[in-house]
């Protein structure tokens, strides 16, 4: 019995090095760390005030109007985040380019 689950044991320590390459599989893996971290953060955004105004559509007595204006700010403010999240992302790339790049063409 413990032939078979060292046998499985080690076809998973196998399919999880084949999978979960980081060296060699390092740019797709921060394009899939940008792409989740851009839904979280609009999926927070949004959820957030949506909680907000249902708080305040219960307190004031109103049928939906804060939930519906503040969806729409989450959507905007989640987007704005994104937007800056990318642009940072990107900055520190170009900047990590250029740097490698002058190291490589030498001082001018």
């Amino acid at each position: 019995m413990s032939g078979r689950n060292h046998s499985l044991t080690l076809k998973i320590n196998i399919c999880y090095q084949m999978v979960f390459n980081y060296k060699k599989n390092r740019a797709w893996a921060e394009g899939i760390h940008i792409v989740m971290q851009a839904g979280l953060t609009m999926a927070g955004c949004i959820f957030f005030c949506f909680l907000i105004g249902l708080y305040l559509d219960k307190w004031l007595g109103t049928k939906g109007i804060f939930i519906t204006i503040f969806i729409i700010l989450g959507v905007v403010g989640g987007g704005v985040t994104v937007y800056r999240q990318i642009m940072h992302v990107t900055e520190d790339n170009t900047e990590t380019t250029e740097t490698t790049e002058n190291s490589k063409n030498g001082p001018r």
